[in-house]
């Protein structure tokens, strides 16, 4: 694969191995998120849900933002 920016031909075995490493990173964040939330027996009040809320989705914006720069790699 050619790096249409820079001409450099791409490693296809190495771009894989770091789209699989950020899908990990991925899991990895979502299972912290996950049970960070899963053994709370009450409610949160709504100032923690929104912060919470917030970090969720800065931690979103963060893979999807890794996810883009793999595949702008690809191109």
């Amino acid at each position: 694969m050619v790096d249409r920016r820079t001409g450099d031909v791409a490693d296809d075995a190495m771009t894989e191995d770091r789209i699989i490493m950020a899908i990990g990173r991925i899991e990895r964040a979502l299972a912290r998120i996950e049970s960070s939330g899963g053994n709370r027996t009450h409610f949160p009040d709504s100032s923690d849900l929104a912060q919470r809320h917030e970090a969720l989705r800065a931690e979103t914006r963060r893979a999807i933002g890794e996810i883009d720069d793999l595949l702008d790699g690809l191109n």
